[in-house]
C-alpha cells in the first residue's frame, strides 16, 4: 500500500473572487491492528507501510520480546468501506511471553503510539530505564551530516509536508535507515524495527528526528540500545531527565549552523549548563 494518496482541492486567495482547482498530495492514515499470539494487543493509527518493521519496533519499544524473538509478521489487509484499507498484523512470540502479553492486554484501557494509554498508576508509567552501555563517538560534523541527508531522503516529507521521519546514521555520519510515518512514535518504532531485522547494531551510531524531543522518543531510543538521539526541535523537561537518567546524549534544536548539546551529566557537575532545574 502507498503511504499517500492525492487529492483535488479548492485554492481560494484572500482576494475576493480569485480561486482555482489544484491537486494536493496527503499522507495515508489508518488503523494498524496488532495481535500477539492470537490476542488483540492494540490498535494503532498510522502510515500503513513498513508493517514489519513498525511492529518489530513497537514490539520491542512495549517490552514485550527481545529481537530474536519476534518471528515473522503476517499482515492481512481488510477494507472498511469508506473510511478506507487498514491491516491486521499477526506475529507470536515465544510461550514464556504469553502470560505478560496477557496480564499487559487486560490492562491497556486505549491504544496510542506515546505507550503510555492503559498503565495503571504513574510508578509503572515511568518504571526504570536500562542504562545504555555506551556512550556515543559521533561528533558535530557527523551530526550535520546526518542532518543533510535526512532532509534529502524524505520522500513522503517532500510530497506530503505532513509527516514525520526517522533516521539511523553511523557515527560518521552515514544514514543507514530511514522511516517516516504521520505519527513520530511510529517513525521510531518503524525505524527500531528496521534496524533489527536489517542485523544493524543500534550501539554504533545515532538517531536523527524531525520532531521536539518528547519522554517517549527518548525511552523508545534508550530501550533500543542507541546512545545518541538528534531532533530539530526543543525537548520537554522528562524527556531531558530521563535522557540523564539513561545515560542518553541528546542535541536538541539541530538546525544548519548549530545544536543545543544536552550530555548526561547531572546539572551539580562542575562545568555543566543545565537545560532545566532539576
Amino acid at each position: 500500500m502507498d503511504g499517500a494518496q492525492t487529492i483535488r482541492l479548492r485554492r481560494n486567495s484572500y482576494r475576493i473572487g480569485t480561486e482555482d482547482t489544484e491537486r494536493f498530495v496527503i499522507p495515508v492514515e489508518a488503523p494498524i491492528a496488532i495481535e500477539t499470539n492470537g490476542i488483540a494487543y492494540a490498535v494503532m493509527m498510522g502510515t500503513p507501510i513498513e508493517i514489519e518493521d513498525f511492529v518489530t519496533g513497537f514490539l520491542l519499544a512495549e517490552g514485550l520480546a527481545g529481537g530474536g524473538e519476534i518471528g515473522e509478521v503476517a499482515v492481512h489487509w481488510v477494507e472498511n468501506g469508506e473510511w478506507g484499507t487498514g491491516c491486521v498484523a499477526r506475529v507470536n512470540l515465544p510461550p514464556e511471553r504469553l502470560s505478560l502479553i496477557v496480564e499487559r492486554a487486560r490492562r491497556r484501557t486505549g491504544d496510542s503510539s506515546c505507550g503510555i494509554c492503559g498503565i495503571e498508576g504513574v510508578e509503572a508509567a515511568l518504571r526504570p530505564l536500562p542504562p545504555l552501555s555506551r556512550r556515543s563517538a559521533a561528533g558535530p560534523e557527523a551530526i550535520r551530516r546526518g542532518l543533510d541527508a535526512l532532509d534529502a531522503m524524505q520522500r513522503l516529507g517532500r510530497e506530503t509536508r505532513a509527516t514525520h521521519a526517522a533516521a539511523f546514521c553511523s557515527e560518521e555520519g552515514d544514514l543507514l535507515a530511514i522511516r517516516e510515518d504521520v505519527g513520530r512514535h511510529n517513525a521510531l518504532d518503524k525505524l527500531v524495527g528496521a534496524l533489527v531485522r536489517g542485523g544493524i547494531d543500534p550501539a554504533q551510531g545515532f538517531v536523527v528526528m524531525t520532531s521536539r524531543c518528547s519522554y517517549e522518543l527518548v525511552e523508545k531510543t534508550v530501550r533500543a540500545g542507541i546512545p545518541l538521539l538528534v531532533t530539530i526541535s526543543a525537548p520537554t523537561d522528562l524527556a531531558v531527565r530521563r535522557a540523564r537518567a539513561a545515560g542518553l546524549s541528546l542535541c536538541v534544536v539541530a538546525r544548519d549552523d548549530a545544536m543545543l548539546v544536552i550530555g548526561d551529566t547531572q546539572p551539580s557537575d562542575e562545568g555543566a549548563t543545565p537545560l532545566v532545574e532539576p
